[in-house]
């Protein structure tokens, strides 16, 4: 046996060996082991989920688990229970998107606007605002004090009370009743600039019950007045 026979031989026994004791050493390889610590990665970052596995949804401001309350809106606009609440309820079923305290707010801002519409004669913007035979009878007023010649000066102080009385549906269409009190300084005068109605600067406190419905099939989800009245 040559001496290149006899090197080679010892490297190959020294290599076995190194490898025995790395193998001891380090340990076998199965596939389960443990990532390599990462220093910088947050103590409680949690486990990634794989990508295959939906999410549950988290219900923002309420406790985990905890069912959501479809009539949540319903109950903190008026008492659970109530005929008041039990109404709102069946608007809420007829449009899950009603909700009784943002409609009040939508009730007050179309009161304003409806009531120096029809002191402006202003009959494009009441078209928007009323059913069809209401705003008959407010272009059938307006159209009488043209005729007359006579001239409105409105200007709107602010509400001070507005409350819904009611709510119901009926087939399709969901219908709210509201009071609503407000301040108003209004003066009607003649072709002449006779005053013959109101007063120029004295502020007048008006009481109205308006109804406003809205078909919960329509894609619009703009309300009606389609009933008014004074209240005594």
């Amino acid at each position: 046996m040559g001496s290149n026979d006899i090197v080679t031989i010892f490297f190959l026994v020294a290599a076995v060996v190194i490898f025995i004791q790395l193998r001891n050493v380090l340990g076998r390889r199965t596939g389960n082991e443990k990532p390599p610590h990462d220093p910088y990665a947050r103590r409680d970052t949690a486990e990634v989920r794989p990508t295959t596995e939906k999410a549950a949804p988290v219900a923002v401001g309420r406790e985990a688990g905890e069912p959501v309350n479809p009539y949540g809106s319903a109950d903190a606009f008026t008492a659970a229970g109530s005929d008041l609440n039990k109404g709102i309820r069946s608007v809420i079923d007829a449009d899950a998107s009603f909700n009784p305290a943002e409609f009040m707010k939508g009730a007050r801002a179309a009161y304003e606007m409806i009531v120096m519409a029809f002191a402006e004669g202003d009959r494009n913007s009441l078209k928007n605002l009323l059913s069809r035979e209401v705003y008959e009878g407010f272009e059938t007023a307006i159209k009488d004090r043209e005729v007359k010649g006579e001239r409105m000066n409105s200007t709107f102080v602010g509400i001070s009370k507005a409350d819904m009385l009611s709510a119901v549906v009926r087939g399709s269409e969901a219908l709210v009743t509201v009071r609503i009190v407000s301040q108003l300084i209004s003066a009607t005068y003649d072709k002449q600039g006779a005053l013959i109605d109101g007063h120029p600067e004295e502020v007048a406190e008006v009481k109205d019950i308006w109804t406003f419905a809205r078909d919960t099939r329509s894609r619009d989800p703009n309300w009606k007045l389609v009933g008014t009245e004074s209240e005594q």
